[in-house]
């Protein structure tokens, strides 16, 4: 789904786990006649697959596709594809790679890239791929941890408690990255083993133009006619990984009707949200959260025009925002459509009555009461969560790395399990990962976003406000963000290594304007966090769960849990559908990407590149480039695999359209679809365009 909602990456990571993780509606009880469902690998709809389509996934199949698929750290998806450890992922998922290995000098973002040999494979600063190896139910563990009588506060603590010693013994046991999820908001929690990849290096990515071309117009249509692909290489100990299980190119074009499967890390959903939630997104957290996009919007817009060297330098940030806003514009006015809360409220009203006929289950109905207090809560603090904790009044890398600093101090004076949770030991590899990346920043970019979030602080709280001017000394947001800028030393990683290892001492003593500036916020940002946690996702964890349990008693236990970032499966049929009273086809090809460009009279954004027209008449014209399914996707599916029922790649997800936008809370395969770029797209490119034959010989092994 466009950009980062696009099926998700390219605004930076905690702009993502911002945007997704609270959003949707409970679309359907079970499932229906529609292919709906994001589902587990460990609990696959068999049953209706054999009913609809006569077919079932074997253990077998499930375990190559499973290890066959990654999960990035920076947001989205990939695969391996090669038996030489090649990853296939959308060139938009690694927009922020490109972009941090480019120079004034080499846009590799906008002139692509291609490594004739392995020693010219770029090292990507800051990227870790996680592979699922196993998955256990651990939620009897998890939930014996919380006694009867315990209050909201105590029960939080005594799970995230259990969690951490779970996840620690793991990885002390299998040597694995483990982590536990949660899943139906709190009534399941499974235990999640990946494999760790941290060498992994640029092979090739095309022009932008080639990847995103049509841009922002585009962006959510269909036809469309992107390459919306790049080749990445993992390394362990020096050397090309050999993955066990990686998928084959398949040989054979799907065609229309035919199943497929779509293997990825879908974001956040939250179809079980009730209605008064539902309502709290359309009236105060999707308005307050596009009033922010819109601002950083503008606010990179005039950045990029001081000069080419700055638009490049915010091209990534503006590329991610103007995405989620348009994916946020949409998904507004879906909430905002009389019609879909309708349902909504019909479904609830329905399950409300089925939980109350039945006298064991009664006692769930005060699960809404719940939800609705924690709601008034949720936007009492919605603002100063957003601001101090999430950090959008200090946007600015160094602050992220200086607030990084002082909790990992704090927090590694207390056991494992009392420590916030991305400062527990099993999430300490990546964090350490993130704290040392290499990667470039730069000082204007800098000023200019932590300018605009002091003086958005300014804005909410007053200039007078007594917190305002500790963290302003007395200056405007312009000088104060310039003077932080200029005097912190934390651009070096070496600076920043010294004092994650000097420890609590270090940091108290340290006279870094940025580390003083994140003491200061820290207690305040706290204090928000704890009444987050304590107030509202708590008590909308057990209120939630205690919904479950009611439908599973009523339903039975065959309903898809929300989307968790973590890897699932969904399928549907290649199908085109009708928009406007017209017939939009299946697939389309290279000969309509230069159509569509002539239609356009070949202006921006509507240019292929060079490269493209070189090779025209080498081209077989007619190769299908991208194509349409009815795979329930959603934000962070960016860059899956599509594959067939031989388990063999026939696609890459990059995007959805336009009706595909209301897909975090409600699913629809009338006209709603996910878009691939097409795996023959793929290869006649690589080999008629890039004249990469050695990377098509990888892939098809030939």
């Amino acid at each position: 789904m466009g950009r980062r909602s696009r099926a998700h990456r390219s605004m930076p990571f905690w702009l993502f786990v911002f945007i997704v993780g609270s959003m949707a509606l409970h679309a359907a009880s079970r499932l229906a006649d529609a292919d709906e469902g994001m589902w587990l690998f460990n609990r696959l709809p068999n049953a209706y697959l054999r009913k609809k389509y006569g077919f079932e996934i074997d253990r077998a199949w499930a375990e190559h596709v499973m290890k066959a698929s990654l999960r990035f750290s920076t947001g989205g998806s990939g695969s391996f594809v090669s038996p030489t450890g090649l990853v296939l992922t959308n060139h938009h998922v690694a927009a922020e790679i490109l972009h941090e290995l480019s120079t004034p000098e080499r846009n590799l973002y906008e002139n692509g890239f291609l490594a004739r040999s392995r020693d010219e494979e770029l090292r990507a600063p800051n990227l870790e791929l996680l592979q699922l190896v196993s998955i256990e139910d651990v939620t009897d563990r998890v939930q014996a941890a919380v006694k009867p009588g315990m209050k909201p506060a105590e029960a939080a603590r005594a799970r995230q408690a259990a969690i951490a010693a779970i996840e620690a013994e793991s990885t002390k046991k299998t040597g694995l990255f483990s982590q536990v999820v949660t899943l139906y908001r709190g009534k399941e929690y499974h235990l999640y083993r990946y494999r760790r990849f941290t060498d992994v290096r640029l092979v090739f990515a095309p022009e932008a133009n080639a990847a995103f071309f049509g841009g922002d117009p585009d962006n959510f249509e269909y036809p469309r006619y992107c390459l919306d692909m790049t080749l990445l290489r993992v390394y362990v100990d020096g050397k090309p990984y050999r993955p066990e299980h990686y998928l084959k190119w398949s040989p054979r074009a799907p065609h229309e009707g035919e199943l497929v499967f779509v293997s990825g890390n879908p974001g956040r959903t939250s179809r079980q949200l009730t209605l008064d939630a539902l309502k709290v997104l359309r009236d105060h957290r999707f308005p307050y959260t596009l009033n922010l996009l819109r601002r950083w919007e503008i606010l990179l817009q005039q950045f990029s025009l001081e000069g080419e060297e700055q638009a490049r330098r915010a091209r990534d940030d503006l590329f991610g925002i103007q995405n989620a806003r348009k994916a946020y514009t949409g998904m507004l006015m879906g909430l905002q459509d009389p019609t879909i809360l309708a349902r909504k409220a019909a479904e609830e009203a329905a399950l409300r009555r089925e939980i109350g006929s039945r006298p064991e289950l009664k006692d769930a109905l005060h699960a809404w009461e719940t939800i609705r207090k924690a709601q008034k809560t949720y936007v009492d603090i919605l603002v100063d969560y957003a601001l101090l904790e999430r950090g959008f009044a200090f946007r600015s890398q160094l602050f992220r790395y200086a607030r990084t600093l002082v909790r990992l101090a704090e927090e590694d004076q207390k056991p494992n399990t009392e420590r916030l949770r991305e400062y527990q030991d099993a999430l300490r590899p990546r964090l350490l990962q993130q704290l040392y990346s290499p990667a470039p920043i730069y000082k204007d970019l800098e000023v200019v976003k932590l300018a605009d979030g002091l003086s958005l602080l300014a804005e909410t709280y007053g200039y007078d406000d007594e917190f305002v001017q500790k963290v302003l000394q007395g200056k405007s947001p312009r000088q104060r963000a310039a003077e932080l800028v200029d005097g912190t030393r934390l651009y070096a990683v070496r600076e920043r290594k010294r004092l994650a290892e000097g420890g609590i001492e270090a940091i108290r003593s340290s006279t870094d304007p940025m580390i003083q500036l994140a003491l200061l916020v820290d207690p305040r940002a706290r204090k928000v966090r704890k009444r987050y946690e304590e107030e509202v996702e708590e008590p909308e964890r057990e209120a939630y769960a205690r919904i479950a349990d009611a439908r599973f008693a009523i339903r039975g236990t065959s309903e898809y849990p929300d989307a968790t970032f973590t890897l699932r499966l969904a399928f549907g049929v290649v199908a085109g559908y009708q928009e406007d009273g017209r017939r939009l086809p299946p697939w389309t090809t290279f000969r309509g990407a230069f159509e569509h460009e002539a239609r356009h009279r070949r202006k921006e954004p509507w240019v292929l590149p060079e490269s493209w027209h070189r090779a025209r008449s080498k081209l077989n014209l007619d190769t299908p480039l991208n194509f349409v399914a009815t795979p329930d996707i959603i934000g962070g599916n960016s860059g899956s695999p599509v594959v067939n029922r031989d388990a063999q790649l026939v696609g890459l997800i990059f995007d959805s359209n336009i009706y595909g936008l209301t897909a975090d809370y409600i699913y629809s395969e009338k006209r709603a679809r996910a878009i691939s770029v097409h795996a023959h797209g793929i290869i006649e490119a690589l080999r008629k365009i890039y004249a990469a034959d050695h990377l098509v010989r990888e892939l098809l092994a030939e």
